[in-house]
This record gives C-alpha cells, sequence and structure tokens, in this order.
C-alpha cells in the first residue's frame, strides 16, 4: 500500500470535500498532541491537584492525598481536634444517559422536597451527570435551576446538526456549541464561587472525561479549580463538562490546551463514559479504608448513593437486518451492559469497604418511549416520574437487580 504523507492526505481531503461542495477550509485542525509517555506532566492551569489520572501509581497516590487533604478541611470546619472522627459521609455518584437525566435531576429535586435529602462530601459525575452533579453537590438552593436545565431546554439549546455530508469531513455529526452556551448560562461566577466555598469546608465535586489520546480516564477535581481563583478557572470548569458529555461522533471533542515541559500542547476530552459510566471513589481510598477497620481503628460512617440515569433491564426492539440497525443496535447492548457493569463494580467496592449502598435507576414501569434526541415533553415525564418517587421517600435498591 502506498504510504501517503501529511501534505497528501491534507490535499485529498481538500479534494473530497470540494466534490461534495463543501469548504476545504471547514476541515478541523489542531495543536500538537502530548507526547507519547508524558500525560502525567501535562498541566492545564498549573495546580498541583487540578485533575487525577488514576490509572497511574502517582495519580492514585495523588487523589489519596486528596481525600485526606479534604477530610482535615472538613475538621476545621467543624472545629474537630486531630484524631475526633468526622460525622456520617454521604457519597453521590450521578451516572451518564443523555436524556435520561432528567430521572436524576427529578428524583434529587423531589428528595429536597421530602427534606430528607443529606449534604453530599463527594459528588461525583459522567457525562448528563457531569451536568447535573454541579447542581446536586450544591444542595437545594440550586433545585430550581436543575430542573430547568432538564424540563426547559430542547435540542436547539443542545447540539446544532452539520448535516451528514459535512459531518463526513468533519469530527462529529453535531456542533454543541449551544450545550456550551447553556452551560456558561448555568454555570455563573457565582456558582462557582460557590463550589469552591464548599471544596474549602472539606467536600469535593469531580467530573470524569475522556483522555482520547492518551486512551486514559481523566478526574477533574473541580472544586479545587474553582477554589484557585486562576482566571481562566470559569472557562475551564464549563469545558469539562462540555467534554464530559461530549458523545464521540455524535458530539464534537473539546480540545483543552495544556503545556508540556513548557511547550504548549493540546488535548482531546470527549465523554467520560468511554471508560466508565459511573464511578464513586477510586480502589486505592477503599483500600486504606479496608487497612484501617483490619487494624481495629475506627472508621467514619459511610453512605453511597449511586443514580444510574437508565434502566437496569434489557430493552427489547426488532433489529433489521441492515448493517445500520444491526450495528447501532450491537453499541447500544455494549452501552447498557458497560452501565450494568459499572454499578456492580461500584456495589462490589461498597461491600468490600463496609460502606452502605444505595442505587437507584428508571423502573420498568417508566414506558414512555423517546420519539425525537432531547425531546422536551419525554423529559418532562421522565423528571416528573423521578420527582414524584423523590419526593415520597424513594425506595433505595440495596444491591442491583439480577
Amino acid at each position: 500500500m502506498t504510504r501517503l504523507t501529511a501534505r497528501r492526505r491534507s490535499l485529498l481531503a481538500a479534494g473530497a470535500a470540494s466534490m461534495l461542495g463543501l469548504p476545504g477550509c471547514a476541515l478541523p485542525v489542531r495543536g500538537p498532541a502530548v507526547p507519547r509517555g508524558r500525560t502525567l506532566a501535562a498541566q492545564v492551569l498549573g495546580l498541583p491537584n487540578e485533575r487525577f489520572v488514576v490509572t497511574s501509581p502517582e495519580g492514585q497516590r495523588a487523589i489519596e492525598a486528596e481525600f485526606d487533604a479534604a477530610a482535615d478541611r472538613m475538621r476545621r470546619r467543624l472545629g474537630l481536634r486531630p484524631g475526633q472522627p468526622l460525622p456520617q459521609l454521604n457519597l453521590l455518584s450521578v451516572s451518564g444517559g443523555g436524556e435520561n437525566g432528567a430521572f436524576g435531576a427529578g428524583l434529587l429535586c423531589g428528595w429536597s422536597e421530602l427534606g430528607t435529602r443529606p449534604e453530599f462530601n463527594l459528588v461525583t459525575g459522567v457525562s448528563t451527570g457531569a451536568l447535573t452533579a454541579p447542581f446536586a453537590f450544591l444542595g437545594r438552593d440550586y433545585d430550581p435551576q436543575l430542573r430547568a436545565v432538564y424540563t426547559d431546554l430542547t435540542l436547539a439549546d443542545i447540539a446544532a446538526s452539520r448535516g451528514l455530508l459535512q459531518a463526513v469531513f468533519h469530527e462529529s455529526l453535531a456542533d454543541t456549541a449551544p450545550l456550551f452556551r447553556t452551560i456558561s448560562r448555568y454555570l455563573d461566577q457565582p456558582m462557582l464561587a460557590a463550589i469552591a466555598r464548599a471544596h474549602e469546608g472539606g467536600r469535593l465535586l469531580l467530573i470524569g472525561s475522556t483522555n482520547l489520546d492518551a486512551q486514559v480516564p481523566v478526574i477533574w477535581n473541580i472544586g479545587a479549580i474553582a477554589a484557585s481563583g486562576h482566571p481562566r478557572a470559569l472557562d475551564l470548569v464549563r469545558r469539562i463538562l462540555l467534554a464530559s458529555a461530549a458523545v464521540p461522533g455524535v458530539f464534537a471533542p473539546v480540545m483543552i490546551d495544556v503545556t508540556v515541559d513548557g511547550e504548549a500542547r493540546q488535548e482531546m476530552h470527549v465523554d467520560g463514559g468511554a471508560f466508565a459510566q459511573a464511578f464513586l471513589y477510586p480502589l486505592s481510598v477503599g483500600r486504606r479504608r479496608r487497612e484501617r477497620l483490619v487494624r481495629g481503628g475506627a472508621a467514619r460512617d459511610v453512605e453511597a448513593y449511586v443514580i444510574r440515569n437508565g434502566r437496569l433491564d434489557p430493552e427489547w426492539a426488532t433489529v433489521e437486518r441492515r448493517t445500520l440497525g444491526i450495528s447501532g443496535r450491537a453499541i447500544s447492548t455494549m452501552i447498557a451492559a458497560s452501565g450494568y457493569n459499572d454499578v456492580i463494580r461500584i456495589y462490589n467496592a461498597t461491600q468490600r469497604d463496609d460502606v452502605g449502598f444505595n442505587l437507584a435507576f428508571i423502573g420498568s414501569d417508566f414506558d414512555m418511549q423517546l420519539p425525537a434526541p432531547f425531546d422536551q415533553g419525554f423529559m418532562r415525564a421522565l423528571f416528573q416520574y423521578g420527582y414524584e418517587r423523590g419526593r415520597r421517600g424513594y425506595d433505595w435498591a440495596k444491591r442491583p437487580p439480577l
């Protein structure tokens, strides 16, 4: 096979775009990627704890230190002496799920109405869960905004189609500039300041994305970024939320500017669900808790709440004998299986670490079908479904359904 040079590839792409009536200048470009093996050296704002790559020993040690630092900040806030036990910790994981994020949003708002929703010491989010997580982190005062995000928005507030022919030569089927504007409208400077105050009080807000160049999951420390006072902090947090929700191929990836060894580079980030649709805490953090228990040391009471923005039972459908139908159904099956496996993984971790497990998910009694992407009627109905169950006291599952 003839090897194509970079110049020849560019000329062929430009020629093909011209034949399809697409402007050659529309082809997306990017800055130089982070060199192989230098992923951990890349910095965005220059903060030592701005993000963690927990697939590496260095990343595991760094996030362990962050959990310890959060506990110390909480002790100072509560006026506790060193070694004095902390009160019960409440952890929340909000999964991906696209339009199904309306379920989790409704559940949280209904739970607030019931009056028993706790303040969460740790909130994690992926994809649509990343859009929910900041509101959940800040508590019921932000329920009106959370409700609006999942009941007032339409597809036009999320994405703009590029058209099939242009998408072939672009980076995605849809442009998510509308979603970035939507995120920016809600996530403003006062909201960032509120996240910073919560972080300084010993609470953590963590969002997952996928570094597609390096093929590694990235956990972003949103509270630390918010509390940094960096002039680019607000824009970065907005872009992290956009990246976490960027379904590869469908939504445009988010390019994150970084510095490596004094040189400007770029990373390509997409939906955190490419690695995991939900996460709670790293294995190394749980291991330290188990070690304390084995030694007979005091371990804090911990309750974990997992909101799975999706169903956990199979969704039957007739699959046509067509390439796109078969491949599309296979992909959706893999995504559903991945989401279920994430719930199993979190459950196993909590059982191993003596952490209370509580699971919410869309039940089979919600049988409305999604008529179109981000259909407002569907999302309002699903929000109300979650809201009613939260308001009357959700019957949290203590183990995943078999």
